[in-house]
């Protein structure tokens, strides 16, 4: 699917449709357009983008794999941006990224993406009522579905600091093996996260560049603000990970403190019957002649003694605190 934004600059009128406005666009220089690819077939994709946008090759071959870093390129006539969005589902830290491709130039904006886009949708949505004026330019458009991007990955950081608190409370609680492994899956998408806002830490900080260009002073400043956010993001993703590392080693502790008690328990109580199952193996040999079995109390004086030996165990170990 292709969709298209045209703005005439001279007139301030807009108008939405898909690419057959592409073709119009090429014929007026005061047009500015915003075309978004979206599952499109990717050799007519590559076709359409190199023809009517004067696009790269390898830039578009880059903006059409399924998996690449987040990186940022510039050429004479635009520059090429790849960033990393959150899929359209993202209940918790078990998320799925999106990747977003932006060619961005002072008469266009080229948004790419295999998926759908909540980021990109929510812009879109914003400039057809009003809320967003395109007569800013592609720096500025680029900058709201950046810093969407952004919201919706504060709102997902965030969220774990709550989960991390009810996992700590379960870990003493209640711990079971589905608690690690439920903190493995944190910690390891928690890595990736960390990775996501590294790259875009840096390509952001190279849009604050006062000599970057197609972006303006009060654009730079925006991106500033977006710099700031993601930097944010990585020094609270590095926060969450060290906690996710810390209650997998509390659960460890805990689990093997609980082990060490029944360890405890089972040794005490072996060490009692240890000496008793002697005394009652020696007995129950099938000698034919056994002195003591002769004396009319044995059987009550063995048990005294049976009693006594476990009586004087019990009160050395709780002297020891081992109960």
């Amino acid at each position: 699917m292709i969709r298209t934004l045209l703005y005439n600059r001279k007139t301030g009128e807009s108008r939405w449709g898909d690419a057959g406005l592409i073709a119009e666009w090429t014929e007026n220089p005061d047009l500015w357009i915003w075309a978004d690819f979206s599952g499109e077939e990717p050799g007519e994709e590559s076709r359409l983008l190199q023809d009517a946008f004067s696009l790269h090759p390898l830039v578009i071959a880059d903006a059409q794999r399924d998996r690449h870093p987040p990186k940022l390129e510039r050429f004479d006539e635009y520059f090429f941006l790849l960033i990393n969005g959150l899929g359209v589902t993202t209940p918790d830290a078990d998320y799925r990224t999106n990747q977003l491709a932006f060619f961005v130039s002072n008469r266009f904006l080229v948004s790419r993406r295999k998926d759908a886009s909540v980021s990109i949708d929510a812009v879109w949505g914003e400039i057809g009522d009003g809320k967003i004026d395109v007569v800013r330019g592609s720096a500025h458009v680029l900058y709201r579905v950046i810093r969407r991007v952004t919201d919706r990955y504060t709102h997902l950081i965030e969220g774990l600091e709550r989960k991390l608190d009810i996992m700590e409370d379960e870990m003493f609680e209640n711990p079971r093996d589905a608690l690690l492994e439920e903190l493995l899956g944190f910690g390891r998408n928690l890595k990736q996260a960390q990775r996501i806002f590294n790259y875009h830490h840096g390509i952001f900080a190279q849009l604050t560049r006062k000599d970057h260009p197609f972006i303006g002073k009060q654009e730079r400043h925006e991106f500033i603000d977006a710099f700031e956010h993601t930097e944010r993001l990585a020094s609270l993703t590095t926060l969450y990970r060290d906690l996710t590392d810390d209650l997998m080693n509390g659960y460890i502790s805990v689990t093997s403190h609980r082990l060490n008690q029944i360890m405890k328990v089972l040794t005490v109580v072996t060490v009692i019957f240890l000496p008793l199952t002697l005394m009652v193996g020696i007995y129950g040999m099938n000698f034919e002649y056994i002195p003591e079995l002769q004396i009319k109390y044995a059987y009550f004086i063995l048990l005294g003694v049976m009693v006594a030996i476990a009586s004087v165990l019990l009160l050395l170990f709780r002297k020891m605190r081992w109960i």
